[in-house]
């Protein structure tokens, strides 16, 4: 891995945004109020994602649909923003996870990609590892074909195996990504969680 997509890699998979399991199944959703979501869920404010970058997560649920936007910046009050990525499918709630009691194994299939340049800096991009994408900043460019910097095509990897959880105070938990970003297959499933997005 090259120290450019080591960078963006971090960015995505939260190298310092990590906690342990849920303490236990008491208070936590089970699976049919998983897979019946419906709203939006916000970081509440810039997390701190590792090596001097911030980003927020916004995802939404509709009907069995969801989708995520997330954009990523170099301060906390994410002012210096690089770029933002959005994503959109189907999910489908599977079995309680056998390593964090009180969350489910959930595929979450990615139908469309999108990178935004969100700086005019050539060299801020070339360090993320997006100047090859011919991304115009400030133009939603669709990467579901090709796939950019460390977001594969949806034809190579169209799902992510991930976690998810929801606590009695409508809070959301994902799984702490991979340096990789690869959680296209079941084996790369998360372990840990990261701390929850907030109900609008």
């Amino acid at each position: 891995m090259t120290v450019k997509t080591a960078l963006i890699a971090c960015a995505i998979a939260a190298c310092t945004l990590t906690q342990g399991a849920l303490a236990g199944t008491d208070g936590f959703k089970d699976a049919a109020s998983l897979q019946a979501l419906n709203g939006v869920w916000r970081s509440t404010n810039g997390e701190d994602w590792g090596r001097g970058t911030f980003g927020t997560r916004e995802f939404t649920f509709k009907d069995g649909q969801w989708s995520l936007r997330f954009e990523l910046a170099l301060d906390p009050g994410m002012t210096q923003k690089v770029f933002g990525f959005s994503t959109k499918g189907t999910y489908e709630v599977q079995k309680a996870s056998s390593a964090v009691p009180g969350a489910f194994e959930t595929l979450f299939r990615e139908d469309q990609k999108t990178v935004t340049l969100l700086t005019k800096d050539p060299k801020l991009a070339t360090a993320f590892g997006l100047a090859a994408c011919a991304l115009v900043p400030g133009t939603p460019t669709d990467i579901s074909a090709t796939g950019c910097a460390i977001w594969k095509p949806v034809s190579v990897c169209g799902e992510d195996h991930d976690l998810l959880a929801q606590d009695e105070a409508g809070g959301l938990y994902f799984g702490v990504r991979p340096d990789d970003n690869d959680m296209c297959t079941p084996d790369k499933r998360p372990t840990r969680l990261l701390p929850a997005v907030a109900r609008q």
